[in-house]
């Protein structure tokens, strides 16, 4: 009866989705009420430190309290004495893409079982791990398979039969303390990973559920602007044709605004507020007197279309690389989505669209979910991952989470602090 009991767990609570931004850590929690519909219950955050840097997890203690205490406060509103499970999407910096593939000879004809798929998929990321002992597998992404010769480009059916089956899959790989960071992050949180799913997938999961199959098969691109990365991905027929990490993001334009002479939290105001992402989108050209830094004194004075004028410059000299690959993939794609919390700059999708044939629009997952207040690009890759989630479980009921890491002693955790700081040392060292 036990056993039984850690089985239903997870499908007895509601889905739980975190997500690690450079800035903040969110919580999100929802039932599902329809295959392609999410009833939010609610939504925690916390910024109390910064323990992300570019997608690493630097300071895993700090980052477990964070994730913890939302965590709690979540439980708290929506009435559960805890959430003890949740689905994460992941990615980071040291991003990358490559093939794998597997195949089984099952002697006759059978149908396909989920556990044989979760065999080959397992194959998979051994065989890349051994391979490159540096590297973790982060997620793998169905490709296409091949039933008796067969090819085809969606997951078999339990129904389907064949004596050889092929899966052929796009792995998304990191360096293996992207892995082992998020692992020890949950551990010393005391909570499980139900599952882990690529960030850039999860996204595509929403955007797709929400215009329609079409988007995928004709193929896209997603642009996911972060505070410190920026993520270009190219997509077509469920294969992903390119995948880069960019290291430059929101915080560069504040950074750029800020060397006016005024402080970073002014600076980030200024463009959230009046920041246009060229001078030609400024709909009011208004002067603004803003308190400088102490050791400038006095106030610096600056127009709103100087403001568009230096945040344009920065995005021209870092968008270039991506639009170029964009416009690489011109013939073979249809729609460039836009999202994640720097994308939401004034007239940056019209800016993009400047640059490229292809459509450009904000990525939106509004049709999934109950609640316009978490309508927001900021949201789209939660509302992914409980998507995704939700499959997940649908497929795999009755599977057992894995039970979280011995918790650290707690002279362990003050030292924490020391090594965290090491590790962040010895990786700036290897960068």
């Amino acid at each position: 009866m036990k056993k039984r009991k850690e089985q239903l767990i997870a499908e007895s609570l509601p889905l739980v989705a975190i997500d690690f931004g450079s800035s903040k850590i969110r919580v999100m929690a929802a039932e599902q009420v329809s295959s392609e519909r999410l009833h939010i219950l609610g939504v925690e955050e916390s910024d109390r430190y910064v323990c992300v840097e570019r997608g690493v997890i630097t300071q895993t203690s700090n980052a477990a309290f964070m994730m913890g205490e939302c965590l709690r406060l979540l439980a708290n509103r929506i009435g559960y004495s805890e959430l003890p499970t949740a689905f994460v999407s992941v990615g980071g910096l040291s991003t990358q893409i490559c093939e794998v593939s597997a195949k089984r000879d099952q002697v006759r004809a059978k149908t396909i079982a989920r556990s044989l798929l979760d065999e080959m998929e397992n194959e998979c990321r051994l065989k890349i791990e051994e391979h490159y002992p540096q590297l973790t597998v982060l997620g793998l992404i169905p490709s296409f398979f091949v039933l008796d010769g067969q090819e085809q480009d969606y997951s078999p059916e339990a129904t389907q039969r064949a004596v050889l089956v092929e899966g052929h899959y796009i792995a998304f790989v990191a360096q293996k303390r992207v892995g082992e960071q998020l692992q020890k992050v949950f551990d010393q949180a005391g909570k499980s990973i139900e599952k882990s799913f690529i960030r850039q997938d999860a996204l595509l999961s929403a955007f797709a559920s929400e215009d329609g199959f079409w988007v995928v098969q004709e193929g896209c691109a997603l642009i996911d602007f972060g505070a410190q990365t920026t993520t270009l991905s190219v997509c077509k027929e469920n294969q992903y044709l390119f995948h880069k990490v960019y290291k430059w993001g929101g915080d560069d334009i504040t950074q750029r605004i800020a060397n006016k002479g005024i402080s970073l939290a002014t600076a980030e105001q200024l463009k959230r507020q009046f920041g246009y992402a060229s001078e030609q989108f400024v709909e009011k050209n208004q002067r603004l007197r803003i308190k400088a830094m102490p050791a400038v004194g006095g106030e610096i004075s600056i127009s709103t279309a100087e403001l568009a004028q230096l945040i344009s410059g920065e995005l021209d000299e870092q968008i270039a690389p991506m639009m170029e690959q964009i416009n690489n993939f011109a013939n073979r794609i249809r729609t460039v989505y836009i999202t994640g919390g720097a994308s939401m700059l004034q007239g940056l999708d019209a800016y993009l669209q400047d640059k490229t044939s292809v459509q450009v629009i904000y990525g939106a997952h509004d049709k999934l979910i109950d609640d316009e207040q978490y309508d927001e690009p900021t949201y789209s890759a939660l509302v992914g991952t409980l998507l995704m989630g939700a499959d997940y479980r649908e497929e795999h009921k009755g599977a057992k989470v894995p039970k979280p890491g011995t918790l650290k002693k707690l002279e362990d955790l003050a030292l924490q602090f020391f090594t965290d700081a090491e590790s962040k040392v010895n990786m700036d060292n290897d960068k």
